[in-house]
C-alpha cells in the first residue's frame, strides 16, 4: 500500500558534539509510482474529437496529477481532480489508441495500463442541424456514490454519434450513440443531484438538454439522515423569485438557509421567532436583473451543530421584467 503523501528525501545535520565528527541522516526518497488508472474509457464525440475518462485514483495512491498519451504521444497533463477530457484536433475515420498515466508529487509516473482504442466517425460537411433531445430521462441512486441515469434515443439527420450527461450545467460524462444509460460513479453522499442529457452529432452539434431529473444519493453509513432540503422549485414572476422547499430533517427546526445563484452564495435566508418553517418553506426575492437574465438556483439548510448541510436540487430559471 502507498503513502497518502510521498516522502521525498529529507537529510538532518547533526552538529559534532566535544569535537566529535557531525553525522547526517537521510531518510528514504518516495521512489515507488503510482498504479495505473483503471477504468479508462475513450469515445468519439464527433470527426474529430474523442472524450477519454478514466476512475479517479484512491487517496492513498498520492496521485497529483494525469498524463494523457495518444499512442506514445503526450497530448494532455491533467490536475488530479480532473479525470476526463476531450482530445480535438483529430482526423476523421482514423484509429487511436489513448492510455493514461498517474504522476504523484515526487515525479513517479505510473505505466499506462490497457489502451481503450477508438474510431473517430467520418466528417459530414455543411451539418449544421442539432439533434432531437432525449424525450424522456429517468434515473435512481444506486448508492450513496454511485448512480444510473437512462434515456430514450434521440434523432438527427445524420446520426447521433453521443451522448452526453451534464450535471448542474457541466458535462461529466459521454456515452456512445448506441446507449440508453450509463452508470455514474465519483458522487457524494446525501447529496441532490440534477442530470440532463443532450444528443451530440459528428459534427459536434448539441442538442438542448432533454428533461432534468433529481437524484438524491443515500447517506452513507453513520452519516445520519440527510441533509439537504427537498422538493425544491423555483418560480420567476415580474420582479420576483419564490422559491419553495421542504425543510430537512435534522432533529431541530431550521432558520438559516444559505442561497447560492450561478455557483455563488448570494444571501443567508433567515426565519425570525415564530416564523420558522415546520415542513414546507417558502420565500420570495426582490430581483433588478433585466428580463431574460437565466438564473441556477440551490440553497441548503444551518444544521443544528452549526455547519451547513448538504445542496438541494438546482434549478434554473429566466428571470420575468
Amino acid at each position: 500500500m502507498r503513502r497518502s503523501a510521498p516522502t521525498l528525501a529529507l537529510c538532518l545535520a547533526v552538529a559534532g558534539i566535544a569535537g566529535t565528527t557531525g553525522l547526517t541522516a537521510c531518510t528514504a526518497s518516495d521512489t515507488e509510482p503510482p498504479p495505473a488508472p483503471a477504468g479508462l474509457t475513450a469515445q468519439a464525440g464527433s470527426a474529430t474529437s474523442v472524450h477519454v475518462m478514466w476512475d479517479a485514483a484512491a487517496d492513498r495512491d498520492g496521485v497529483t496529477g494525469y498524463q494523457v498519451f495518444e499512442a506514445d504521444r503526450l497530448v494532455r497533463e491533467l490536475p488530479a481532480e480532473k479525470t476526463m477530457v476531450d482530445i480535438t484536433g483529430l482526423a476523421p475515420q482514423t484509429g487511436y489508441a489513448f492510455t493514461v498515466r498517474a504522476k504523484d508529487a515526487a515525479g513517479n509516473v505510473s505505466g499506462p495500463g490497457p489502451a481503450a482504442r477508438v474510431t473517430t466517425p467520418g466528417a459530414r460537411a455543411e451539418d449544421r442541424t442539432a439533434p432531437t433531445s432525449p424525450a424522456t430521462t429517468t434515473a435512481r441512486a444506486t448508492g450513496p456514490r454511485s448512480a444510473r441515469v437512462s434515456w430514450t434515443a434521440a434523432t438527427d439527420d445524420t446520426g447521433v454519434t453521443a451522448y452526453d450527461v451534464y450535471q448542474g450545467g457541466v458535462r461529466i460524462h459521454t456515452a456512445g450513440p448506441g446507449e440508453s444509460a450509463t452508470a455514474l460513479d465519483n458522487l457524494r453522499p446525501d447529496t441532490v443531484y440534477t442530470f440532463t442529457v443532450r444528443a451530440r452529432d459528428g459534427a459536434d452539434n448539441s442538442s438542448p438538454d432533454g428533461p432534468a431529473v433529481d437524484v438524491t444519493t443515500p447517506p452513507a453509513a453513520g452519516d445520519g439522515p440527510g441533509t439537504a432540503p427537498a422538493e425544491f422549485a423555483a418560480t420567476a414572476s415580474p420582479g420576483a423569485v419564490t422559491l419553495t422547499w421542504t425543510a430537512p430533517e435534522t432533529g431541530d427546526l431550521t432558520t438559516e438557509y444559505e442561497l447560492y445563484v450561478n455557483g455563488l452564495p448570494t444571501t443567508v435566508i433567515q426565519f425570525g421567532a415564530g416564523a420558522v418553517p415546520n415542513g414546507r418553506a417558502e420565500h420570495r426575492l426582490t430581483v433588478a436583473e433585466p428580463a431574460g437574465t437565466v438564473w441556477a438556483v440551490k440553497l441548503r439548510a444551518r444544521l443544528p451543530d452549526g455547519n451547513w448541510g448538504s445542496f438541494s436540487a438546482e434549478r434554473r430559471i429566466t428571470l420575468i421584467a
